[in-house]
């Protein structure tokens, strides 16, 4: 068990108040609340977050660089259209974000290119001729000899010794716009591990790493789910065009199973000023939610037929959204009657078929919501900017309250979400749910609510909110849970001083970490180039799959390292 839900693939007008008590219910189908006006004095409302810190999201010259926070738009551009909503300059965005912000989730994307849009209308699933898989060149049958590294000539296998883990790489060869793209996934179908970038889609033998097929996009991505179906099924946001101006428009469902483009359709706008540069994506059985600025829509995945959408605004207005074996949104409740101006933070599960809340849970004011560590069960954690402390909260299947306390351990930006500029609920891969523990990558707090390394594995007890043990990686490592697997946390320990990553096991009461797959120490400088703030990782069928945030065009004498992979 894995403790993730990705990875490897097994209205009515009813009024609801933003002052309604903890757990509160809303009517049946009200999705979202009411909302009042914005009222004079309030602060950015949950879901904007800071610039990101050196190191972190698109380089500033990146021309097609993804903002992490949206505003209502606009009204529509003399023209036509759908036109930014942020066109205007800082003084549009503050405005924009003191009405009301949407936070993109569920490991959305957002390589972004493209502009203009089809003339509105309802959305008819058809197919699409040039979104097909490329040639493909010949793989091997896996003997564990593929080509290893790179066209560089470094091979990260270089004086393997018995019994150490042979591993692929794989370069990037795309020319890209500007300063790069981010990558998307990865995730293991079968025999191939796919990820997703700018505009294309591509799966790697899971044995050596060589490409197996491409579906290559018409128009750039503009929004990418934490992950597909249990059948493989992924539906991606495409652009208008190719045009650097082009709005988010249409939807693309892709077959990971086969490397099939299926249904494209367009995304109706919900009301005249529904535009967009990127979606918000997360999928949830057999529906993809699509969340833009204060609006949402659900489409099915099998077919592309809408199954639910609304513009209205109300007393609480959603932020953010998660997906997998649950969906959830979560709403942000504005108080006018606030003196300080503050708000309350709103999670409810709701129905992947109709979008209808099946229960609420309201936080205290000062509370806010970071990254999910788990959907099923739920576990979440939340923070108190003010108070400088923050919680883990379990909830039961019914949205009560299971366990909540203060955590006395610290995590990074990658699994707290407090301000960092990071994408989304689903961006923590330090985080393994079994049973009734969770297992977190931490460390000892410092003066702030997040810490640099993660150098700990924490077991936290989600019945009674307490730690149960810290086990330490070895000295100058970061360490990171991946699953739990007959009864031991398999985790991935980066590579260190004079050491390559390995994949280890913990007991289930905790204690030192036991190597089970060591990568050659040649290996170690390519290991190093996936950043622990950028990396995406995914354990699957017995292998570790590393793929790089982002990547840059190929140059002479120069390789962008986009995936790796060892294991057993």
């Amino acid at each position: 068990m894995t403790g993730r839900d990705f990875g490897e693939l097994p209205d009515p007008d009813a009024q609801w108040h933003g002052d309604q008590g903890a757990g509160a219910t809303p009517p049946p189908g009200a999705w979202p609340p009411q909302l009042p006006t914005a009222q004079p004095g309030f602060g950015p409302p949950y879901g904007y977050q800071a610039p990101p810190p050196p190191g972190f999201g698109p380089p500033p010259d990146y021309p097609y660089a993804q903002p992490q926070q949206f505003g209502p738009p606009s009204p529509p551009a003399p023209g036509g259209g759908r036109r930014n909503p942020f066109k205007g300059g800082p003084a549009v965005l503050i405005a924009a974000l003191v009405a009301g912000v949407l936070l993109l989730v569920g490991g959305s994307v957002y390589a972004l290119v493209g502009s203009g849009r089809d003339e509105p209308g309802e959305p008819a699933a058809k197919g699409t001729e040039s979104a097909v898989p490329s040639g493909s060149p010949s793989v091997d049958q896996g003997d564990g000899k593929g080509p290893g590294g790179g066209s560089d000539g470094y091979d990260p296998n270089a004086g393997i010794k018995a019994g150490e883990a042979r591993v692929w790489l794989a370069e990037n060869k795309t020319e890209l716009p500007g300063a790069g793209a981010s990558q998307y996934g990865p995730w293991r179908v079968g025999d191939v591990v796919v990820k997703a970038m700018f505009k294309e889609v591509t799966a790697y033998a899971v044995a050596d790493g060589q490409e197996k097929w491409k579906v290559a996009l018409e128009t750039p991505l503009c929004g990418v789910p934490q992950a597909p179906t249990a059948s493989g099924k992924l539906v991606v946001g495409v652009r208008a065009n190719d045009s650097a101006e082009a709005y988010c428009t249409h939807l693309q469902q892709i077959d990971l199973a086969t490397g099939k483009a299926g249904w494209k359709v367009e995304v109706p706008p919900e009301n005249s000023r529904d535009s967009t540069r990127e979606f918000g994506m997360v999928i949830s059985g057999d529906t993809v939610t699509v969340a833009r600025s204060i609006i949402v829509s659900g489409f099915s995945v099998t077919d592309g037929r809408k199954l639910f959408g609304t513009s209205k605004t109300g007393n609480c207005y959603p932020t953010g959204f998660g997906g997998g074996a649950k969906l959830i949104g979560l709403l942000n409740c504005p108080d006018a009657k606030d003196p300080a101006g503050r708000s309350q933070v709103m999670i409810q599960e709701l129905d992947p078929a109709s979008g209808t809340p099946k229960w609420s849970y309201t936080y205290e004011k000062g509370w806010n919501l970071g990254r999910v560590y788990s959907m099923d069960p739920l576990v979440m954690a939340a923070y108190n900017s003010e108070q400088k402390v923050w919680n883990i909260t379990a909830f039961g299947a019914d949205g009560k309250i299971r366990s909540q306390n203060e955590a006395k351990f610290g995590v990074t930006g990658r699994c707290n979400g407090w301000g960092d500029g990071t994408n989304g609920l689903h961006y923590c891969d330090g985080a393994v749910v079994d049973g009734d523990t969770l297992y977190i990558a931490g460390g000892k707090p410092g003066a702030s609510l997040g810490i640099d390394k993660a150098d700990e594995v924490i077991a936290f007890d989600l019945n009674s909110g307490q730690e149960k043990w810290h086990s330490a990686a070895p000295k100058g490592r970061t360490v990171w849970p991946l699953a739990v697997e007959d009864g031991k946390i398999l985790v991935y320990i980066e590579p260190g001083a004079g050491e390559a990553g390995a994949i280890a096991t913990l007991p289930p009461t905790g204690g030192d970490p036991h190597v089970i797959l060591q990568s050659p120490a040649a290996a170690k400088g390519a290991e190093s180039v996936f950043y622990a703030h950028g990396v995406r990782l995914t354990w699957a069928g017995g292998r570790l799959f590393l793929l790089n945030g982002r990547v840059k065009s190929p140059e002479p004498k120069k390789v962008d390292h986009a995936i790796l992979s060892f294991g057993r």
